[in-house]
């Protein structure tokens, strides 16, 4: 029998598919990332789990894989879930399925909802091609530096987010990719308070900044136009010169220059070094700690 990895409903229980539900009453195994929460799922689906449950959290899953694939081998079926939407993202199940492939045995997917495309449905965004990058960075310098690097992909961006760090995220956002850029907030999609904020990141970091937000947030991010201004050298070092005068760090002022233009962090610190021309690595940590603007 084969490994069913399944994703489950991210908020409506009746989004849960016919073949999620056969599964659920059939299963040898059930591997879920919170027993207490499958447990939930089946009830309100009104199904009776027969199989063994085993909690497969990133904690444990190492030490359990194993053990689980054992059942297969012994043509039992296992089925994976998650908390809510598709195992494997952002959610636990990389180490399980990797180690099935490497054993040979047989998968099977059971297709059904994901915060990703629901986010990228109702977002209003343009999203033909996007990336993906689950959680942002907790640090804000980590933050900031994963985000220089993404701010010229013309690809929308779909991230993950958690009410209490999305006013920082949407700041760090609207200084890198630039306050003009048009995005969208969505909040517990399918749940009964399901919220879709469409706006600038200018304009959604002020209303982060001064609502109290709760639930499973994913944002959803135009990508950059596909080409970038030409910005003369004398302008940057200006408005970074302006930026830091004001208060700000000549990193963080780079940021936000660099989205404001559509360029690379790199393009705009070679100016403010006083090159002038595109360089194609990130400045040395002397030339970060060298002279201020």
């Amino acid at each position: 029998m084969p490994l069913l990895i399944a994703a489950t409903p991210i908020g409506a229980a009746g989004d849960a598919s016919a073949r999620l539900r056969e599964a659920l009453a059939t299963a040898d195994v059930v591997a879920a990332e919170d027993t207490r929460r499958v447990h939930r799922l089946a009830a309100a689906l009104g199904i009776t789990i027969r199989g063994r449950v085993v909690a497969l959290f990133d904690a444990v899953e190492q030490g359990r894989s194993a053990a689980l694939l054992d059942e297969v081998e012994a043509g039992r079926t296992v089925l994976l879930v998650s908390d809510a939407g598709t195992p494997l993202v952002s959610d636990p199940g990389h180490v399980l399925v990797t180690e099935a492939v490497a054993r040979g045995l047989p998968l099977t997917v059971l297709p059904g909802p994901s915060a990703v495309t629901a986010a990228i449905a109702i977002a209003g965004i343009p999203a033909d091609r996007f990336c993906f990058e689950g959680f942002l960075p907790r640090r804000a310098g980590e933050r900031r530096t994963r985000l220089s690097e993404l701010a010229h992909d013309p690809r929308a961006l779909v991230a993950f987010e958690s009410p209490r760090r999305l006013p920082a995220s949407l700041a760090d956002l609207a200084s890198v990719f630039g306050t003009d850029r048009r995005a969208a907030v969505c909040r517990e999609l399918t749940k009964t308070y399901e919220e879709v904020r469409r706006g600038t990141l200018g304009e959604l970091a002020e209303w982060a900044t001064a609502t109290e937000i709760r639930g499973e947030i994913t944002i959803v991010i135009a990508g950059a136009d596909r080409v970038a201004p030409d910005v003369a050298a004398g302008t940057l070092r200006d408005e970074v010169a302006a930026q830091v005068a004001g208060g700000s760090s000549r990193r963080d002022a780079v940021d936000a220059v660099a989205g404001r233009h559509g360029l690379s962090r790199r393009q705009v610190y070679d100016a403010v070094l006083g090159g002038g021309a595109t360089t194609t690595s990130d400045p040395t940590p002397a030339e970060r700690s060298g002279p201020r603007p």
